[in-house]
């Protein structure tokens, strides 16, 4: 597609089977980067600054998934328990009182949400205990009337503002809401990170992040946790694509591809982590105090993270953009003549004149004449992924052996070989080639999911996490694709404007567990 008025940039090293298209800046910049250390000592440090937005995203976007969890639970029957009775109360009882059902594999759990009718037919001279096998009717369930006997492992909103059975998709609801907060966030912070730059905005999201998620740690309620889950998010949802462009911006083309790869592979660690971290924090209240206290810490990127040079540049702020490359030259130990400065900002001041958006910023009408068929497919294919590979994370609880931390963590973890994977393919097949291959094997892995589930579950689980382990290598590859195929004046805009698109895939998976289906199925 020819693009008249915006040129699009190079921002990483092209494969066989994709063309780019450069401008003078980005060949002068990239020249100096080459010749100042493509991934030096400046680099690692900028990423080492940059693990802490990118471990909180991964945190604060999917920690309803415990913070929200549904707990274990039985009807209370008010015939044989008394105020000494628990959830793990004497089975003696439960047999003849509530009905059992066959979970994956052999194993089984006692029903949740009803129990056998209580119909007495007994009446004992000596007033006989009701509690007898005798007095409940097997051939009729009813349900829960007298309250609930809850599991005391883990304490969660759904035990402490009494969300059970019927009233379980207010459950669902907050997942649906945080995406919704990242619908608006998103693109926002996209557009304040491209106006006001991506330092001032990794500042600001990560502090109002934080005190918005400690505020829900104190929620009263349920309709206040709600509130605040999706004001947490519509502040903090761009810190992870922020900081990714940023920590790309600045890496010299040959080692742009293992960047965006090490980025990605800290994301999945943070997943996986949260699971244990979960595991030994079942309180939802202090896991969120834990989770969220150290986002306070991005108020020290005012001092020690530098500003995008890429960013600088397009804002025509040469003097700060020239300091960055010297500091970076410095501290990599390598010199940068004048000269090569001087050329660069020279480019970069052609380049500036010939924008056809005034100040440096192209208008919504320009970029959607020039990129918009672009921008459909990329949206298109975000909704997809962002579907899939928050359902697969969400509907790990459903699988047989381990508990629902285990299997979540194994999900993260399973991200490391697929980004790796991922990498791999891009470099040898191209990214659409890549892209390609990894969600069509995903879909296989699916199908073959839901034919072995019922009499091989232990199959069926590895066939998930592989299926899990290609939608995070195609996300990688997707996420590496969109970043690279638009102007440095719009790509956080336009990246974040498909991201945002792709929540409404995120926005229905948290209902897929509420929906009359095997648990394996989304």
């Amino acid at each position: 597609m020819k693009l008249e008025k915006i040129p699009v940039e190079k921002i990483s090293t092209p494969t066989p089977t994709a063309t780019t298209t450069t401008t003078a800046e980005d060949t002068h910049l990239d020249d100096i980067i080459i010749r100042i250390g493509q991934f030096g000592r400046y680099q690692i440090c900028l990423y080492i600054l940059l693990c802490l937005p990118i471990v909180c995203n991964a945190f604060y976007s999917i920690s309803y998934i415990f913070t929200a969890s549904s707990v274990d639970h039985r009807c209370n029957i008010s015939q044989c328990d008394n105020l000494e009775s628990t959830y793990y109360t004497s089975a003696s009882f439960l047999n003849f009182t509530i009905p059992q059902e066959k979970g994956m594999g052999t194993a089984s759990a006692w029903d949740q949400c009803s129990h056998f009718a209580f119909a007495k037919t007994i009446i004992s001279l000596q007033n006989e205990s009701e509690c007898l096998a005798q007095n409940f009717n097997r051939r009729h369930r009813v349900p829960c009337e007298e309250g609930y006997q809850v599991s005391q492992d883990e304490r969660t909103i759904a035990s402490e503002f009494g969300i059970f059975c019927s009233d379980r998709w207010q459950l669902s609801m907050v997942g649906t809401v945080n995406n919704i907060g990242q619908f608006v966030g998103i693109p926002l912070g996209g557009y304040l990170a491209d106006r006001y730059g991506r330092k001032t905005i990794l500042v600001v999201a990560g502090v109002l992040s934080a005190f918005a998620g400690l505020a829900r740690s104190h929620a009263p309620n349920y309709y206040s946790f709600l509130c605040l889950e999706f004001l947490d998010m519509a502040v903090g949802s761009t810190l992870f694509p922020t900081a990714f462009l940023m920590a790309i911006e600045l890496v010299g083309p040959k080692h742009r591809v293992v960047a965006a790869t090490v980025i990605s592979l800290t994301y999945g660690l943070a997943e996986a982590g949260l699971g244990y971290l979960a595991s030994y924090i079942r309180d939802w209240r202090i896991l969120l105090r834990v989770l969220y206290t150290p986002a306070l810490l991005h108020l020290l990127f005012i001092c020690l993270l530098p500003e995008s040079v890429r960013w600088l540049l397009s804002q025509s702020q040469e003097t700060d953009a020239k300091n960055t490359l010297r500091k970076a030259a410095r501290v990599n130990r390598k010199s940068l003549p004048e000269q090569h400065l001087s050329e660069l900002m020279r480019s970069n001041r052609q380049l500036v004149a010939q924008s056809a958006a005034s100040g440096g910023h192209y208008t919504v009408q320009q970029i959607f004449h020039a990129l918009g068929w672009r921008i459909a497919q990329c949206c298109f294919v975000w909704f997809i992924h962002t579907l899939l590979a928050l359902g697969l994370s969400l509907n790990s609880n459903s699988l047989s052996g381990g508990n629902k931390f285990e299997n979540f963590s194994i999900t993260g973890f399973m991200q490391i070989p697929g980004i790796i994977f991922g990498t791999i393919l891009m470099h040898r097949l191209g990214r659409r080639w890549a892209l390609t291959s990894l969600m069509s094997s995903c879909g296989i892995f699916l199908l073959m999911v839901m034919a072995f589930e019922e009499d091989y579950p232990l199959i069926a689980s590895c066939l998930y996490f592989l299926a899990k382990m290609n939608s995070t290598g195609s996300f990688m590859v997707l996420y590496f694709f969109t970043s690279e195929i638009f102007p440095t004046n719009c790509r956080n805009s336009l990246l974040s404007f498909c991201s945002m698109v792709g929540r409404f895939g995120s926005m229905l998976a948290p209902q897929t567990p509420l929906l009359p289906l095997p648990p394996f199925t989304l």
